[in-house]
C-alpha cells in the first residue's frame, strides 16, 4: 500500500520541488530520500495526508542538501507556509493546465531539448520509469539512455525559466513531445496484459490524461487521435486474458468481450480528427486499432486495409516497431511466407533484445512450419523476461512445438 501511495504522489511532489528549487536532480533526490523515510515511518504511524507528508519531508531533505553544499542563496526566495501540501502549491485556479501530472509533462517537454530527450526525461521524472526500462522502450543501450537523460538534465539546469508552467501560446511547440510521452507511457502498461507490473497504473492514467488533453486542445487532430487510440486499446482489455491467465493475441480475441462504449468513444474522437483533414501518425495508428475492432460488427478483420494503413504509417513514422507490426499484418493478409519475407527485410541491429521482435519472429517461423527454429525463437523471447501473461502464452507455444 505504501508503494502505491508514494508513486501516486510522485509527480505532484517532484513538480512542487522542481518549481521551488529549479533543479530536477535535486527534486528527484529529495523525493527518493523522503520515500525511503516513509517506508519506515509509516509503519509506526500512518499519516492522514501521505502526499503532504512526502512533500514536507522531501522539502526538508532538499534544504539539508542545499545547506551542506552551501548553495542555498537563491534556491528559495521565501519561507514556505506551515505544512503545505502539493495541492496547495500546484492546484491553484490560475494555472492554465488543470492537472499536476500533465503540468509537469508540459514543463519537461521544453523545446530546448531534443524530442527523444524530452520524452525520456519526462517518463523518468513524471512516471518514475527506470533507465533500464526506458532503454528497452526506445530500443537503445542503457549507457546511451543514461547519457541522453544526463544531457537533458544538464540542459535544463542551464535554462532560466524551464520550470514555469507554459501558457496556451506555448502548447503547440510542446504538444508533439507531450503526446509521444503519453503514448510511450501507455505502451508500457499495454505490454502487460494482466496489469501486474510497475507500469500498470499508466493505463488508467493515460486514459484520463488523454481525455484532459482533448479538453485543453479540442482542435488538435493528433490529440484527438491519441485519445481515440487509447480508448480503442482499452476496449480490448476484457478479452486479453484466457482462463489460464495467458495473453490472447488480438487476432484470436473474442470480439463480444470488447467494450462497446470505449469503441464508440474512440470512433467519435477519430471522426473528429479526420474532419480536420490534417493526417498524422497517431491518426493512422488509431485507424489501425479501429480496423481491428470492426471485427465486432463484421466478423472479419480487414487485413488488407490494415496493411495499407501500415504502408502509410511507414512514410510518417518509419522504424522497427512499424515494420514488425506490418509484417504480422502482411502474414495475415497474404500468407505467412510473405509475412516472414517482410519480417526478414527488417534490419535486426539492436532488436534481439526487444520482446516483440523475438515473439513475432517465433510466430512467423511457427506459421511457416519451421518448428525447431520457432521453438528456439520462443525460448529467446522467454529469456527476455516477459510479463506473466505473455510468459504463459509463450511457454504454451514452445511446449506445443516441442510436443509437451
Amino acid at each position: 500500500m505504501e508503494g502505491r501511495l508514494i508513486e501516486a504522489a510522485r509527480s505532484r511532489v517532484v513538480a512542487a520541488l522542481a518549481a521551488r528549487f529549479r533543479n530536477l536532480d535535486q527534486a528527484e533526490d529529495a523525493f527518493a530520500e523522503a520515500a525511503a523515510s516513509a517506508v519506515a515511518a509509516w509503519r509506526r504511524e500512518f499519516p492522514e495526508d501521505p502526499a503532504g507528508w512526502l512533500w514536507r519531508t522531501a522539502y526538508r531533505k532538499a534544504l539539508d542538501a542545499l545547506a551542506r553544499a552551501e548553495t542555498r542563496r537563491r534556491a528559495i526566495h521565501d519561507a514556505p507556509p506551515p505544512q503545505p501540501t502539493p495541492e496547495d502549491i500546484l492546484l491553484d485556479a490560475d494555472q492554465p493546465i488543470p492537472d499536476e501530472r500533465l503540468r509537469l509533462i508540459f514543463v519537461c517537454c521544453h523545446p530546448a531539448l531534443a524530442p527523444d530527450a524530452r520524452i525520456a526525461l519526462t517518463l523518468k521524472v513524471v512516471c518514475g520509469l527506470s533507465v533500464d526500462r526506458l532503454a528497452r522502450a526506445f530500443l537503445v543501450s542503457r549507457p546511451a539512455m543514461l547519457q541522453r537523460i544526463t544531457r537533458a538534465k544538464a540542459k535544463i539546469a542551464s535554462a532560466g525559466a524551464i520550470f514555469e508552467i507554459p501558457g496556451p501560446e506555448a502548447w503547440p511547440e510542446r504538444v508533439g513531445a507531450v503526446l509521444a510521452t503519453l503514448e510511450v507511457a501507455y505502451a508500457q502498461a499495454h505490454e502487460d496484459a494482466v496489469l501486474a507490473g510497475d507500469g500498470a497504473g499508466f493505463a488508467a492514467e493515460v486514459l484520463r490524461l488523454s481525455g484532459l488533453m482533448v479538453q485543453l486542445m479540442p482542435f488538435e487532430p493528433e490529440v484527438l487521435a491519441l485519445a481515440a487510440l487509447v480508448r480503442f486499446a482499452e476496449a480490448r482489455r476484457p478479452a486479453r486474458l484466457d482462463e489460464a491467465g495467458a495473453m490472447v493475441p488480438l487476432a484470436l480475441q473474442a470480439p463480444h468481450l470488447w467494450r462497446g462504449d470505449r469503441i464508440a468513444e474512440g470512433a467519435t474522437l477519430l471522426d473528429r480528427a479526420a474532419d480536420m483533414d490534417s493526417p498524422g501518425p497517431l491518426q493512422v495508428l488509431a485507424a489501425i486499432h479501429g480496423a481491428h475492432l470492426s471485427r465486432q460488427e463484421t466478423g472479419v478483420t480487414p487485413w488488407g486495409d490494415i496493411v495499407r494503413l501500415y504502408d502509410a504509417l511507414r512514410l510518417m513514422r518509419p522504424g522497427p516497431v512499424t515494420e514488425v507490426n506490418r509484417a504480422v499484418a502482411v502474414a495475415e493478409a497474404f500468407g505467412p511466407e510473405e509475412g516472414l519475407r517482410a519480417f526478414n527485410a527488417i534490419a535486426p541491429d539492436g532488436l534481439a533484445g526487444w520482446l516483440p521482435w523475438q515473439a513475432t519472429r517465433a510466430w512467423l517461423l511457427d506459421q511457416t512450419g519451421q518448428r525447431l527454429a520457432a521453438a528456439s525463437a520462443y525460448e529467446a523471447a522467454l529469456a527476455l523476461n516477459p510479463p506473466q501473461a505473455e510468459r504463459v502464452y509463450l511457454e504454451r507455444q514452445k511446449a506445443r512445438l516441442q510436443g509437451g
